[in-house]
């Protein structure tokens, strides 16, 4: 099984920690937050991972080798000076995953959930684990009924943790669902966000979730950075 890890944002939010050291590779108990997950990947069985990148690209590697330490072999695909968002990103990675299911995982989120808890292949084109909706954006993404399967609305609504199993094949047809939402083309490669997709695939009932089990965080300000570290160290 292979893995996309999400590490192409600006870190904007977290100046100035981020001047000098991109998002992902911030420690928080001592070790890069992309660490925890590539320990968590190595674990599971994952033996290829695609990293991409843009803001200070050249720490990547500098900082994680060829994955060899855990196992795994590192694809680094540079985005370019601007990411090119979450769906692009996806799209400009669907080369190296192939086109059997893959984990994705956001490279800015800390959690002590098991990755092997997903399942390997999703019933439908992807299976997304969500949280409670946390203090900083209280009402969540996407609403999760009894069945497993996710809507744009409803009354048991959840935040996407960053995390999930995917289909390539979600990608199919990008065009027509992501019409208006492309920013810009960069360098031949077009800039969107995956959300317009994942709603359009919903309202197919081709979207599954679960509720997350455990800690989890989005460490985007350096305030829940903090906190992220007092409770690692507690």
């Amino acid at each position: 099984m292979k893995a996309l890890v999400f590490a192409a944002g600006l870190g904007e939010r977290m100046r100035p920690l981020t001047d000098h050291t991109p998002k992902p590779l911030i420690e928080a108990g001592g070790k890069p937050l992309i660490v925890w997950h590539l320990e968590k990947l190595a674990a599971m069985g994952v033996d290829e991972v695609v990293v991409n990148t843009s803001w200070l690209a050249d720490r990547f590697p500098a900082v994680l080798g060829d994955g060899a330490r855990w196992g795994l072999r590192l694809h680094y695909l540079h985005e370019g000076d601007t990411p090119l968002e979450t769906g692009g990103g996806m799209l400009n990675a669907r080369p190296l995953l192939g086109e059997a299911p893959f984990l994705l995982v956001n490279g800015d989120i800390w959690t002590d959930f098991d990755f092997a808890r997903l399942p390997r292949e999703p019933a439908g084109l992807a299976h997304l684990a969500l949280v409670d909706p946390p203090t900083f954006a209280p009402r969540g993404d996407f609403a999760l009924d009894s069945t497993g399967t996710l809507h744009r609305e409803g009354e048991h609504r959840l935040t996407y943790a960053g995390l999930g199993i995917y289909r390539p094949a979600l990608l199919d047809g990008w065009q027509r669902h992501a019409e208006g939402q492309v920013r810009q083309t960069i360098n031949g490669k077009p800039r969107f966000p995956l959300l317009p997709l994942l709603h359009a695939r919903m309202d197919e009932g081709q979207v599954s979730g679960e509720q997350l089990q455990g800690h989890w965080t989005d460490v985007g300000t350096p305030q829940r950075l903090a906190e992220l570290e007092t409770m690692l160290r507690a």
